[in-house]
This record gives structure tokens, sequence and C-alpha cells, in this order.
């Protein structure tokens, strides 16, 4: 190593107040070199056995919103608020509709909690595109519901646990 202490013509010796930016280059190698060969292993896929699903009791709301979502014969999907179908402009307009009915309710948006905040429950048939459920969850995020969830049936004979 050496230091500079400025000019050689002057008769100030004033050490330099630059950066050694030396051992910092350093230590992002060495990083560089860890995340280039840590990141492939993580993002290797490797065969699992998902555990088995367990169902949850649904407690439903009169505030809550359900639909239902299948695939229409002609390839489009068919959304449906309880038994009315929607397309998803009308459904985007419904979902808002019924969270500013909701803050007017309670008093305003700082009244909003959890208990009283509306959940939006699909139902999903079981051949229908992801394609159309996820446009679903999608919208209903986009109008501001923050808890959508999936309504399945156990199997039959099953037992309901609580996780």
């Amino acid at each position: 190593m050496s230091m500079n202490v400025g000019p050689a013509d002057g008769d100030d010796d004033v050490p330099m107040s630059d950066i050694n930016t030396t051992p910092l280059v350093d230590i992002m190698l060495v990083l560089l070199i860890i995340f280039l060969i840590t990141v492939p292993v993580v993002l290797q896929t490797v065969p699992v056995k998902l555990p088995s699903v367990r169902y949850e009791a649904t407690q439903t709301k009169p505030e809550n919103v359900n639909l239902s979502v299948r695939g229409e014969p002609d390839g489009s999907c068919g959304v449906y608020w309880n038994l009315t179908k929607v397309d998803s402009n009308e459904l985007l307009d419904r979902a808002v509709k019924k969270l500013e009915g909701l803050i007017k309710d309670v008093g305003g948006a700082e009244n909003v909690t959890e208990e009283n905040m509306p959940e939006a429950h699909i139902r999903g048939d079981i051949n229908t595109p992801y394609k159309c459920i996820g446009g679903a969850v999608f919208t209903m995020q986009r109008a501001g519901f923050a808890r959508v969830g999936f309504i399945s049936e156990p199997p039959p004979g099953g037992k309901t646990t609580r996780l």
C-alpha cells in the first residue's frame, strides 16, 4: 500500500481525503460470486409431494360477496355475483360500490377494521380455466377487497379440521 500526500512541488504535506475503494470492490466481487453460485441452486425445482388439504369452516357474513366463476361453453368466462351474471367492468363497479357503501355505513374510511371489512368468496368450477378465476381475483383486489378467498367442498365423508 502507498499513500499519496499531495503534489511534490509544494511545501505543505497535506494528506488526501479520497476514499480507498479497493476493499469495497473486493467485498462486492466476493458477494457477487457467492450470489452467482447460490442462485441457480435456489431456482432449481425439486419434485415434492404437497401436503394434503385441510378445510377450514367458512363463516359467512351478510356483507361478504359471493362470486361463482365458471368457463362458459363458448370459451368465455362466466362470473356471477350471487345469481346475476356480470362482466368484468360491472364486477368492478359493483365491488367498488359495495366498499363505498360500507365506508359510508361505518362513518368513514378511518372506521373500517378487519372485522367489518367484507370478504370476497369465490367458488370456481373444477373445469374453469385459471384465467377466469385469476381475473375475478384481480378485479376484486383492484376494487379494494383485501381478503379474497376460495370456497371449496371437502371430500365426501372427509373430516373437517381447523388449521
